[in-house]
């Protein structure tokens, strides 16, 4: 280790010196605003409105954490990025690197090296702790308090359409190779593994509809199907006849894709990028394209997430190698404040237009770190003289 660190140049080592306090300082301070906005009093009203135990609401509170950091890191970045090199710069220690021939890339290099190291560890944050910690504390809360506390759509009007061949009755061959919507299954609420109030239409068999009604159903892994109770089937034949039956129990052969999906968490940030994947082809299968869009548009800014890292010290080093940058922390914050507002907003922009298709999801994630990027650059450009 200390053979690697003598390999570092002087002037790296020099500045990240200078980064990893402020850095440490704004993590500090974002997670502790950021926690005490988004957890902190609502798990308060919980404790004094519902009689959470302390203990519980500490684990919670903890349970939280990762995912405020995932959010804290590239604004740290940003504001230690402006913070430092302000204060390089107004102590005239910039201008006496300039003088030694060291030019403005080379200055902010140290910051970018940091920055990929930040966008490593806020994507490892955000793929494989956030969402088993954001689970856990969801879980413990909803446990704790003895009764649901989330409202998810996802567990209620459940609809999965299956696409496949229609056969002929008879024969029961497929008619044709093409893929067909052979079922629509509906259910208006999933509860501990059991849909409730369930409606399936079966195109399945040409000249024939099948119209299924139930209270209740489960899937039986065993038989791989489903085992439908209390309901009724209604045939339609194409010539007019129509027969009904009324069953206490039905065995039904379908898959569990309608329980797949609706297990589904609504938020993406509860899922790793493996999850949001799998999830994103069963609201495909499901034929539920803007939902399949919007989990692709997820998934790609589970990637420029941490990326934000690299695209704010780009930016915040630049700003503050600048003569008319003042070193102080409040201006600092404020100028941080700003930038991140305008490249969140810039974020949510985009990906309310991928999500709703204007734009491919991958560019709905992309072009904003990609904007920014050009942008940092650009002042990085104009700084140095060129």
């Amino acid at each position: 280790m200390s053979a690697i660190l003598r390999k570092i140049p002087l002037i790296d080592k020099w500045i990240i010196s200078k980064l990893i306090p402020i850095l440490f300082f704004a993590i500090s301070a974002f997670t502790i605003v950021s926690l005490s906005v988004g957890v902190m009093f609502d798990l308060i009203r919980k404790i004094v409105e519902y009689g959470l135990p302390i203990f519980i609401a500490l684990k919670i509170f903890f349970l939280s954490l990762p995912g405020f950091l995932v959010i804290a890191f590239p604004m740290s970045v940003l504001l230690s990025c402006l913070l430092t090199y302000g204060n390089l710069s107004s102590n005239s220690e910039i201008l006496a690197l300039k003088s030694l021939g060291v030019n403005n890339f080379r200055v902010v290099l140290p910051s970018l090296l940091l920055a990929v190291f930040m966008t490593f560890l806020t994507f490892t944050f955000s793929d494989n702790l956030v969402p088993i910690s954001n689970r856990l504390a969801a879980d413990l809360l909803q446990n704790s308090m003895g009764k649901s506390m989330r409202t998810e759509r996802g567990r209620y009007n459940i609809s999965f359409s299956k696409y496949g061949s229609i056969v002929d009755s008879n024969t029961n061959k497929p008619i044709d190779g093409a893929s067909h919507l052979t079922h629509i299954f509906y259910a208006r609420r999933f509860l501990k593994k059991t849909m409730y109030d369930i409606t399936v239409i079966d195109f399945s068999k040409k000249g024939t509809k099948i119209l299924i009604t139930a209270q209740n159903g489960v899937f039986d892994e065993e038989l791989s199907s489903w085992q439908f109770n209390n309901g009724k089937i209604m045939a339609t034949e194409d010539e007019g006849s129509v027969s009904t039956i009324i069953f206490d129990t039905y065995i039904y052969p379908l898959d569990n894709g309608p329980s797949k999906l609706a297990e589904i968490p609504l938020d993406a940030n509860n899922m790793t990028i493996s999850q949001a994947r799998k999830a994103q082809k069963m609201y495909e299968m499901s034929g539920n394209t803007k939902e399949s869009r919007k989990m692709k548009v997820r998934i790609y800014e589970k990637m420029t997430l941490p990326m934000s890292c690299i695209v704010f010290a780009l930016i915040g080093s630049t700003l503050g190698i600048k003569q008319n940058i003042r070193s102080s922390k409040s201006q600092g914050f404020g100028i941080s404040i700003i930038l991140i507002f305008l490249y969140y907003l810039t974020c949510f922009v985009f990906s309310s237009m991928g999500v709703i298709g204007i734009l491919t999801p991958f560019f709905a994630a992309w072009i904003p770190v990609l904007m920014f990027l050009g942008f940092g650059t650009f002042l990085l450009w104009r700084s140095n003289g060129v």
